[in-house]
């Protein structure tokens, strides 16, 4: 949902904001998620890029709009997730997010373990 503090003085979703419904799309996919499925959650992992791209102003309204998911990429050490965020009739954002795995005790990368990467593969498309 836009919420009235999302939108700045022209109107519209502040470019900030959307990273935040990027956020949200990611944390329910690798902590909502999994816990309802009584999976055990990704190790560390931490984002080192995101791409945005703004295709039509949005603006506050009623009706809630969508983040669209799905994994584009997966590499050993990281994978890259494509977004759309959208309603039923318009494209608002397409946005790209490379995650990299992440030992926080040592800081430092890690590998992907074969659990996470069974995960992401249901997500590809």
């Amino acid at each position: 949902m836009v919420r009235f503090g999302d939108v700045d003085s022209q109107g519209h979703v502040n470019n900030v904001r959307f990273l935040d419904y990027l956020e949200d799309a990611r944390f329910a996919m690798f902590a909502i998620d999994l816990h309802k499925a009584g999976e055990q959650p990704f190790g560390g992992l931490v984002v080192t890029r995101h791409e945005v791209d703004y295709r039509r102003p949005l603006g506050f309204r009623p009706d809630p709009v969508r983040v669209e998911t799905w994994v584009e990429e997966v590499r050993a050490v990281r994978f890259r997730l494509r977004y759309e965020i959208r309603d039923d009739a318009e494209l608002y954002v397409t946005a790209s997010s490379v995650i990299a795995a992440y030992d926080v005790e040592r800081a430092a990368p890690r590998r992907l373990g074969e659990d996470e990467l069974a995960y992401l593969k249901r997500f590809s498309g």
